[in-house]
């Protein structure tokens, strides 16, 4: 599916939860937690993911996505005295040592420091306060509403916050980029003369597992972000304040795998309808999808197609003609939608064709 298609899906199905039908899992630990297909952004599970909530370390995340998008990862960059003894997980940078942006970027993502995500922003912001405008701007970008960043590491403050959605929305984009999907997929590497071992325990436990962040505060509980890919799908699951957050995942990201196919709902050239010609030489004219759209699916569910508007159109009709666009059900609930054109030619009716000319003749001027 185009990104593009990807896009537009995604943000109808944000509103498409759990159809009833749909697989379940059993009861998790989370206060919050939601799981999402990356490439469609239908949500298969969520329990509360529109909750606020502490977000603590996978707040870098967004640290991490910011600085990816905005600087060279083969940047060296010395450190300053402002980011060094910063309270919490650290890498234990050292003032005026010379690290390049890619091995402070493992330091903040696979050992969660928060003195790397100073680093990196005083670097990449000019500022800390001038990066966490950036970390707001993206987030607005985004669409993340329900999201605000008060610093780049996740330390806890009461305007610092986002949702399970958002944080599963982010993921989803952030495994786009590719310097970003191969720091946090990595398990160790050394940086200097400091070992560096992912936080991210699912990197070993789960096949298929990929990234993406621990956090942990008094306030927050404990925070995972974890991405996996199996047989070309990625799914992404958060949790929030869960106590066994490690079977949770486990128990949702196989419920996404085991319970849903993507499918290819349309092919491009594929009748999707038929709609009606008003004074037509023909009654109706078939109408044509212009592109792929796949989404996934559970084994019980069923697929519509919603034609909008009055359901008719008027004669003369031209094969291959923009016929605007088809929505995609599933069980009823709208997922996305095509574009579509009309399949074959339907001229207007002679027999209309000669009562206009009659009414022009003898009958149609004023």
């Amino acid at each position: 599916m185009k990104k593009t298609h990807i896009r537009a899906a995604a943000a109808l199905a944000a509103v498409v939860l759990l159809f009833s039908n749909a697989p379940q899992v059993d009861a998790i630990s989370a206060r919050s937690a939601i799981l999402m297909d990356a490439d469609s952004g239908r949500v298969i599970y969520e329990k509360s993911s529109h909750e606020k909530s502490l977000i603590a370390s996978t707040t870098k995340i967004m640290t991490a996505l910011v600085v990816c998008e905005q600087s060279n990862v083969l940047d060296r960059v010395q450190i300053m005295p402002e980011a060094v003894g910063i309270e919490g997980s650290s890498m234990y940078l050292r003032e005026g040592e010379i690290l390049t942006v890619q091995e402070l970027l493992y330091g903040l993502m696979l050992h969660s420091g928060n003195d790397a995500a100073v680093a990196l922003a005083i670097y990449c912001g000019g500022t800390v306060e001038g990066f966490v405008a950036l970390m707001n701007d993206e987030a607005r970008r985004l669409g993340l509403k329900n999201t605000h960043f008060e610093n780049p590491n996740g330390l806890d403050n009461e305007n610092h916050y986002s949702t399970a959605e958002d944080l599963a929305k982010l993921t989803a984009y952030a495994m786009e980029n590719e310097i970003f999907a191969k720091t946090v997929s990595t398990k160790t590497i050394q940086v200097g003369d400091r070992h560096l071992t992912n936080h991210n325990k699912l990197l070993w436990r789960y096949e298929g597992a990929d990234g993406v962040k621990t956090g942990y505060t008094k306030a927050a509980g404990r925070i995972l972000v974890s991405s996996a890919r199996k047989d070309g799908r990625r799914l992404v699951a958060v949790t929030i304040h869960a106590p066994d957050d490690w079977n949770d995942h486990t128990e949702l990201l196989n419920m996404g795998f085991e319970g849903y196919e993507t499918k290819t709902i349309a092919k491009k050239g594929d009748c999707v309808g038929n709609m009606i010609v008003v004074s037509g030489d023909e009654q109706t004219t078939q109408i044509i999808s212009e592109e792929d759209f796949c989404y996934p699916l559970a084994e019980s569910e069923k697929v519509s197609y919603l034609l909008p508007g009055p359901g008719f159109t008027y004669a003369p009709v031209q094969a291959g003609d923009d016929a605007g666009f088809v929505h995609i059900l599933v069980e009823g609930k709208p997922v996305g939608k095509i574009k579509v054109s009309y399949g074959n030619t339907v001229e207007q009716s002679r027999k209309l064709e000669k009562s206009s000319l009659l009414h022009r003749i003898f009958g149609g001027g004023q």
